[in-house]
């Protein structure tokens, strides 16, 4: 599938979301976790902040230099804040959003095809288990990926190119973080849809790429697990030649 076909699954599962009540619930649900675990680990953060920039540096005497302490002082918050998102993100994946995303994932299944999700040979608990040990993978690997990019740029005259990558990066493992949800419930190997994800990759850029728009990102975010499962069920009953 193209760049444009991620696109509009996205879209699709966005409109489906905000026109079914349970669904539309249930986003706003995961919004507000990530949202609690954000600002709650950015206010921890950001209330220790004048220890970690006195540990880092003490406040010079000197009024010539006491400006530039202020700056860096500010460039520490901004960069804590951005810190403690990605890491609050995290944690709400892995703790509590991915159970909302399968949920939203197996009502759209149920919707579309008129049938419960097929049960793989597990109990409730292993197959939750098995989901909440793929978000760290699937989490921990862009985070890892994303920062060897910015490293790489600071290092290389490459820097322009990997500023462009660095998002797109991030674009594709967070599309794939949804698309990822029925065959992680299947309990496939994680290898195994890691080579799925290789093969789609354009397809899952154009589905993360909503996510890179500003404020609108975080309503795509939150109503992404059902635009996937229709990506998901349509890719089964028409797979690729």
């Amino acid at each position: 599938m193209s760049l444009l076909s991620g696109m509009v699954y996205n879209v699709k599962g966005l409109w489906l979301g905000i026109r079914t009540p349970r669904l539309l619930l249930l986003g706003f649900l995961r919004f507000a976790v990530v949202a609690v675990f954000t600002i709650g680990l950015s206010g921890l953060i950001l209330a220790r902040h004048g220890d970690i920039m006195t540990l880092l540096w003490q406040q010079p005497e000197s009024p010539w230099i006491e400006w530039i302490w202020h700056v860096a002082s500010w460039l520490l918050s901004l960069l804590l804040v951005g810190i403690s998102a990605v890491v609050a993100y995290l944690l709400a994946q892995v703790l509590f959003a991915v159970f909302i995303m399968d949920l939203m994932s197996r009502i759209t299944e149920r919707m579309v095809t008129g049938q419960p999700p097929a049960a793989p040979q597990a109990s409730i608990i292993s197959q939750m288990g098995f989901l909440v040990r793929q978000e760290i993978p699937r989490n921990i690997i862009p985070v890892i990926l994303t920062l060897m990019i910015i490293i790489l740029g600071w290092l290389t005259p490459l820097g322009p190119f990997l500023t462009a990558a660095g998002p797109m990066v991030a674009a594709v493992f967070l599309a794939w973080d949804n698309t990822d949800l029925i065959p992680a419930r299947a309990l496939q190997p994680f290898g195994e849809r890691f080579r799925t994800l290789r093969k789609t990759l354009l397809f899952h850029l154009g589905f993360g790429l909503p996510f890179l728009i500003p404020v609108l990102n975080l309503l795509f975010l939150s109503f992404a697990p059902v635009g996937a499962t229709l990506y998901h069920l349509d890719r089964v009953r028409q797979p690729p030649r």
